[in-house]
C-alpha cells in the first residue's frame, strides 16, 4: 500500500508524471526504491526510442551567480515548441544553467574533448603509475589508468558530472528521466560560462564553491 504523499515523494525524486509514479508504485507494492528504478529504466527506454528524433526546438536560459561573479548560457533542445515552453523544461534547462555554475564543466560531450588531451593525460598518468615505488602489473596500470580517465572526464564533460543538486544521478541521467518524464528527445547543444576576472592576475576565489553553497541554501 502507498499514500498520496508517497506517489508525491517518486515525483519529486524522478521528475516523472503523476500517473506513472502512481502506476510504479501500484506495480511495486509501494516500494519506492524499486518504483525509482522502474521510472529510470522507462526513461532510458524511452531515450533510446526518440535518440533518432530532431530537436531543433527548445530555449536559450541563463545563471547569474549572486553579486554577478559567475553568468552561464546554455541552449537546451527538444523536438517541439509546445514542450519548450512548457514549465517543466524550463525548470530542466534552469538547474543545468545552475548547475555549469556550479561545477565549470569546459564540454558538452566526450567527443569534444581534443584526442591530444585526452592521449597526453592517459600518458602522464601511465607514467604516473609505472613510477610508482611499489611495481605493479601492466594489467594492474592499465585499469588504473582506465578510472582515473573516466575521473577526468566527470571533472570537464558536462554529460558525466554528477548533479550538483541530485549527486545520485549524472547530467546524462538526468536528461535521460527528463526524456522519459517529458516524451520528447532533450539534447544540451552548447553553453558559455563566463567566471569574473577569468584569466587575470588576482586574489583566487572559489567561486564554485560559492555558487554550491548558495544552491544547498535554495534545496
Amino acid at each position: 500500500m502507498f499514500t498520496s504523499k508517497d506517489v508525491m515523494d517518486l515525483r519529486a525524486k524522478t521528475a516523472a508524471g503523476m500517473m506513472d509514479c502512481k502506476k510504479a508504485l501500484t506495480e511495486t507494492d509501494g516500494n519506492m526504491e524499486k518504483a525509482v528504478e522502474i521510472l529510470r529504466e522507462r526513461g532510458m527506454a524511452t531515450a533510446a526510442k526518440r535518440a533518432g528524433k530532431l530537436a531543433s526546438e527548445g530555449i536559450v536560459d541563463s545563471y547569474i551567480h549572486m553579486g554577478g561573479k559567475i553568468g552561464v548560457l546554455v541552449e537546451v533542445n527538444c523536438e517541439t515548441d509546445f514542450v519548450a515552453r512548457g514549465d517543466e523544461f524550463k525548470r530542466l534547462v534552469r538547474d543545468i544553467a545552475l548547475h555549469i555554475a556550479a561545477s565549470k564543466p569546459e564540454y558538452v560531450t566526450r567527443d569534444e574533448v581534443d584526442q591530444t588531451r585526452v592521449e597526453a593525460e592517459k600518458n602522464f598518468l601511465t607514467n604516473q603509475a609505472q613510477n610508482d615505488p611499489k611495481p605493479k602489473p601492466a594489467a594492474v596500470i592499465e585499469k588504473m589508468v582506465e578510472g582515473r580517465i573516466t575521473k577526468f572526464f566527470e571533472e570537464i564533460v558536462l554529460l558525466d558530472q554528477k548533479f550538483v543538486k541530485e549527486p545520485s544521478k549524472t547530467i546524462q541521467q538526468l536528461l535521460t528521466e527528463a526524456t522519459g518524464s517529458i516524451g520528447e528527445k532533450i539534447v544540451i547543444r552548447r553553453f558559455v560560462r563566463y567566471e569574473m576576472g577569468e584569466g587575470l592576475e588576482k586574489k583566487s576565489n572559489d567561486f564554485a564553491a560559492e555558487v554550491a553553497e548558495q544552491i544547498a541554501k535554495k534545496i
